[in-house]
């Protein structure tokens, strides 16, 4: 049901530059599209980090409602392609960028960012699996592109106490791999063993510069991370190998050789969450519903309401967040 005044994480330009506060947002302000959309549930991603704390240039205009994610149920529709009561998710099209996003409980959309939640998912786990989870599913499938199979050597995950890293460890497992989880925190080692890695090494032996070819370990890598760690996991990739890229915590440079490449036909594929073709996006959903374990995701995923996103944005810039953080738009404000 439609309310008239909504309550949204809002972006605007105070002093000069962009400070996000609570702010009310009337149903009539929201964008000129054609379904409507009864948000349930965003998340806080690490994107979601740098724009609430300012730490990152996120949003390109002003003002900007909040959250790259959302899931609910459609409200309203002008599209012939959604009906009231038809349970979506919205995730990347520059939500929080150029387009308004998840921080609130109702907002519009444009029919072709929607994609059907599967019906094994709830809305909660939906928005668990979110951003962050399409994007490992994402990953997955094109190691499997390039051929990286289970009976193969190990396959790395980089940040894996974080939401890419985190689902990419629990797909991976099911599917077969021999995961290795690299982690700067020694308090995941036990969370990221009951997801199914067999192995955990420390970041920082990826974290410093190494060799432009290292000893080949790896048959596949999924890397969140970036920079010199990304470097590096080229660098340890086997002989026809492929490392997936989805991410940049610890930088945004490569400084890495071609030798990896032209010596051993190292693949590195880029992840694009944001802009994928739907048909991408409904192959990714449909295996994570058949590939990804819900006791698992249960495991990782904490429930938080609107209230604690600043904080919850804080320690996510600072890497103080394990696994999925879901937040409930639709909790009661305090005062």
């Amino acid at each position: 049901m439609t309310t008239e005044t909504l309550t949204a994480v809002l972006l605007e330009e105070v002093d000069g530059k962009p400070r996000a506060s609570f702010k009310s947002v009337k149903v009539a302000d929201l964008p000129p599209y054609d379904v409507l959309v009864d948000v349930a549930y965003s998340t806080v991603n690490y994107k979601d980090g740098l724009a609430l704390t300012g730490k990152g240039k996120i949003a390109r205009k002003l003002p900007m409602v909040c959250g790259v994610d959302l899931a609910g149920t459609v409200a309203e529709s002008r599209s012939p392609a959604w009906q009231p009561g038809d349970r979506v998710v919205v995730n990347g099209w520059n939500l929080s960028e150029t387009e308004w996003g998840g921080y609130i409980q109702q907002q519009r959309v444009k029919p072709e960012w929607l994609v059907r939640i599967p019906d094994s998912f709830t809305l909660t786990e939906a928005m668990a699996i979110g951003t962050a989870g399409y994007t490992a599913m994402l990953a997955v499938l094109e190691l499997e592109r390039m051929g990286v199979v289970p009976d193969d050597r190990e396959v790395l995950v980089t940040g894996a106490g974080g939401g890419v890293g985190s689902i990419a460890v629990a797909v991976l497992a099911k599917l077969g791999y021999r995961v290795t989880a690299s982690t700067g925190r020694a308090d995941t080692h036990d969370y990221l063993k009951t997801l199914g890695a067999t192995a955990i090494i420390d970041r920082t032996s990826l974290s410093e510069k190494g060799l432009p070819l290292q000893r080949e370990r790896w048959a596949g890598a999924i890397d969140s991370v970036g920079g010199t760690t990304l470097a590096n996991v080229i660098a340890q990739t086997a002989r026809h190998g492929a490392v997936a890229a989805c991410g940049l915590a610890g930088g945004a440079d490569l400084p890495g050789s071609v030798f990896p490449f032209i010596l051993r036909g190292v693949s590195l594929i880029g992840i694009d969450s944001v802009m994928a073709p739907k048909a991408k996006r409904e192959q990714a959903w449909a295996r994570l519903a058949t590939d990804l374990d819900r006791d698992k995701l249960g495991a990782m995923t904490t429930i938080a309401p609107l209230s604690a996103v600043f904080e919850l944005a804080d320690a996510i810039v600072r890497g103080q967040i394990k696994g999925r953080t879901v937040i409930d738009v639709r909790a009661e404000m305090p005062g």
